[in-house]
């Protein structure tokens, strides 16, 4: 059954709200008042909170309780009760909107599994900020948060995005800002161009644009700081049919691209719908591989 529930339609209401990414001037006004008014704030971290509302001169009058990574899955029951009585929980994290990419996501499933209501301070994102001034196309956009930690499992999701056309952004940790690059240089291609966006609305903010190639020359020298990556998508390629020419042709044509050979059959393969070994046999050995077609 399809329904919709409205802040009005009941006394409890779970209150998602976004948090400055950088300056605190950046706070959406709401925000304050949210603070000064909920009867349960969650926080990611209640020491960063204190300091928030301290700056934002409010006092949180409701209960303070923490709600983080560890903790979610027991405190998210706990807080589906103070909604069920009818109270006003507030939901912030360290910086930006909760649930990308933060906790907030399992509470808001949950909420809304029961028809309670969800609201939002919509406010600062890292991810939005981060593509308006990439300079990348912005029309068409994915969120692919943080890659994997392990370089195999980082390698085979870059490898699904290599034929992704929207321009995808990315969160990272600084001290795997470089691997993460030169994984992307790997599968995206050294020429694909993209933008390193660090500490964002702060004071040492800096945008760095360029090819993968020498923004992974750049972050090896070392990164600081809060990261999101934003990289521009793959171009078009025409609809692969089942001709081995093709194949060879668009394998070529991805190469000079500046993606890697194996990483352009493999792209190619799962366009055709064919196993990567027979777009392989017809870049390395096209003459036995058209004959045996031909046969």
């Amino acid at each position: 059954m399809i329904g919709a529930v409205t802040p009005t339609d009941s006394a409890g209401l779970l209150v998602l709200a976004a948090t400055p990414i950088g300056r605190v001037a950046d706070a959406p006004p709401r925000l304050a008042e949210e603070l000064g008014s909920a009867d349960v704030v969650a926080a990611e971290d209640t020491r960063r909170l204190k300091r928030l509302a301290a700056d934002l001169d409010v006092t949180v009058t409701g209960r303070v309780v923490s709600y983080f990574e560890g903790n979610e899955a027991t405190r998210t029951p706990l807080l589906l009760d103070a909604l069920r009585s009818g109270e006003r929980v507030l939901l912030v994290t360290d910086a930006g909107m909760p649930s990308v990419s933060d906790p907030g996501y399992r509470l808001v499933a949950a909420a809304v599994a029961e028809d309670l209501a969800v609201t939002a301070v919509p406010g600062p994102s890292a991810v939005l900020t981060a593509l308006a001034v990439s300079g990348l196309p912005v029309d068409r956009f994915c969120f692919e948060g943080f890659l994997p930690r392990k370089a195999g499992e980082r390698s085979r999701r870059l490898a699904d995005l290599a034929a992704e056309q929207r321009t995808m952004v990315f969160f990272e940790a600084p001290h795997r800002t470089a691997a993460a690059l030169t994984a992307m240089a790997g599968a995206l291609g050294d020429d694909r161009p993209a933008a390193v966006c660090r500490e964002l609305t702060k004071t040492h903010e800096e945008v760095r644009r360029g090819p993968l190639h020498d923004l992974v020359v750049w972050a090896e020298a070392g990164v600081r700081g809060e990261v999101t990556i934003v990289v521009q998508g793959a171009t078009a390629v025409a609809e692969v049919g089942d001709d081995p020419a093709l194949w060879r042709d668009l394998v070529a044509e991805l190469e000079t691209g500046g993606m890697p050979r194996k990483q352009a059959i493999l792209d190619v393969a799962r366009r055709a719908g064919v196993p990567k070994r027979e777009v392989y046999d017809a870049v390395h050995r096209p003459a036995a591989h058209e004959s045996e077609e031909q046969a």
